[in-house]
């Protein structure tokens, strides 16, 4: 098992990798909107996937995949009316990939966040 570990994304909030690669998989921990620096970005939905999104993108990378290589989404939502929203910037982040999808409401999330994602990748030749 390898650990990916980026600081273009927040450091873990406990005792978790951003990532790990096994047996030619890339699981991503499930990222809320936390800024680099570990500064919660305030606001609606929208903005906060936005951050989720490019925090996955830079894990991603630095586990060497691609936003195509994702497999599963799961979405975690702390109320289901912001759906549509995250939904579209979902989609604009993956463009015409189409990976298997969850999304589920929460009661809460860390950090009073209103979305957290995590995603699993498969790496190339696997």
């Amino acid at each position: 098992m390898r650990t990916i570990s980026t600081e273009k994304a927040p450091a873990a909030i406990g005792p978790y990798a951003q990532a790990v690669e096994v047996g030619g998989f890339v699981y991503t921990s499930g990222q809320i909107p936390l800024r680099p620096d570990g500064t919660l970005v305030e606001g609606g939905a929208e903005e906060q996937v936005k951050q989720v999104l490019a925090n996955l993108d830079a894990v991603l990378t630095a586990a060497g995949v691609r936003r195509t290589d994702v497999a599963k989404a799961t979405i975690f939502l702390t109320d289901l009316a912001d759906f549509d929203t995250v939904n579209a910037a979902y989609g604009a982040f993956f463009g015409d990939h189409r990976p298997a999808r969850s999304c589920i409401q929460v009661a809460a999330l860390p950090k009073g966040a209103k979305v957290e994602i995590e995603l699993v990748a498969v790496k190339a030749g696997s």
